[in-house]
């Protein structure tokens, strides 16, 4: 980041702990929305009276709204105040979430599903808010407690999803939801910060503005690059390990595959850690420390799928190198332009859902193609890039100090 980049940033009075902490678990619940059906998707099949291959069709639009409010409503929170973007988007998404458990007919249940991803990118919203309003010194730390939200997000909303529906119901489940997000939205009238966005360009203009900044900053574009390389190789691990359990010798049910997530704490933790570590030694040093714990454990997992034990160990580190490298990471893309830094978000967002969508694809059919062992060896490849292009590429290294 550049010394006249951090002289322009605005001074904010700092964050309170209590309203930092409501931001993560914001961030949580929202970030969960795009998860809970999708253990209950025998369920919604039969509930609607349509395959299972039609229904996950209908759920797929889930991240596709995702993507698409990445790009669209990320960026209003450099514009209007946090408290009104993101109580509207809350209040969006309970609308979208409770007519979802009404409605039977599938075109339109896809529908909502998409708008409810779409609103779901709330945690990203408040990540950008965290970067905007965080005192510099401190900035690293608020973003890992919001990143540690967004994980248990992640984490929850299958399982809590899951289990929900099991003992109420899928579409009781989604209600809880639906009530869960309304009370958040009421709270984030009151609790987020009334500040005014910084920005003066137009709406329009900044959305157009997004695919050039990609062309024209190197920090954001190699940053990007990275964050898309191990998203891809995260999601490739853990959709690749679905498919392997599932067939002989494991033949592990859902419900058992399910658990593994559990693993997913570690990176909770990290997340936390990570930001604090990031304020006092810099963005480089952790990225490169947990690149090298993610792809060490990566490697490991091409003989550990046998133990039970030794796989779980395995992929709480891989977790935990992978998010706390994205809190350093997503930290440098925010001090970009400290006075707006969500355009910037929302653009290494999408670059780095891409790689992710690309690791889910790539994970489900490697497995079936060339077997775990070789799927997981092209995922520490992906991650040793990552690591080299942190290592040689110089203008990014000097942001990062």
């Amino acid at each position: 980041m550049s010394t006249d980049l951090a002289a322009e940033a605005p001074v904010v009075a700092p964050l309170r702990g209590s309203v930092v902490w409501f931001m993560a678990l914001a961030a949580a619940l929202g970030t969960s929305t795009i998860y809970p059906l999708q253990p209950a998707i025998a369920d919604v099949a039969h509930s609607v009276g349509s395959s299972i291959t039609a229904v996950g069709v209908a759920l797929a639009a889930g991240p596709v709204g995702y993507m698409i409010g990445l790009g669209l409503l990320v960026p209003l929170v450099d514009r209007c105040s946090p408290r009104r973007v993101l109580g509207i988007q809350f209040g969006v998404l309970s609308l979208a979430l409770g007519l979802t458990a009404l409605i039977s007919n599938l075109l339109v249940l896809g529908l909502l599903i998409g708008v409810a991803g779409a609103c779901s990118v709330v945690g990203a919203g408040l990540s950008s808010v965290a970067g905007r309003l965080a005192p510099t010194h401190r900035r690293g730390t608020v973003l890992g407690i919001v990143t540690a939200g967004i994980s248990v997000g992640i984490l929850a909303g299958r399982i809590v999803g899951g289990w929900l529906a099991e003992e109420i119901g899928w579409r009781n489940m989604v209600l809880v939801f639906a009530v869960a997000c309304a009370i958040v939205a009421v709270c984030s009238v009151l609790a987020l910060p009334a500040a005014k966005g910084t920005s003066t360009r137009g709406y329009l203009a900044t959305l157009r503005s997004l695919p050039g900044l990609l062309l024209r900053d190197t920090a954001l574009r190699l940053a990007g690059a990275r964050g898309a390389l191990w998203f891809f190789a995260f999601c490739a691990v853990w959709a690749g390990l679905a498919v392997a359990l599932s067939e002989a010798p494991y033949a592990y049910s859902a419900a058992q595959i399910g658990l593994f997530a559990l693993a997913g704490l570690s990176g909770i933790l990290a997340a936390q850690a990570a930001g604090a570590w990031t304020d006092r030694v810099g963005a480089r040093r952790v990225i490169l420390v947990g690149l090298a714990v993610a792809g060490a454990s990566a490697t490991a997992l091409t003989f550990a799928l046998p133990s039970t034990i030794a796989t779980l160990a395995c992929l709480a580190l891989f977790d935990a190198g992978l998010f706390a490298a994205q809190v350093a990471n997503q930290s440098t893309v925010l001090a970009i332009d400290p006075a707006a830094p969500a355009r910037y978000n929302s653009t290494y967002m999408l670059v780095y859902f891409v790689g992710g969508s690309l690791g889910t694809a790539f994970g489900s059919a490697a497995v079936e193609l060339v077997g775990w062992s070789a799927t997981v060896v092209v995922t520490a490849a992906a991650i040793a890039v990552a690591a080299l292009l942190t290592l040689s590429a110089e203008p990014l290294n000097r942001a990062l100090k």
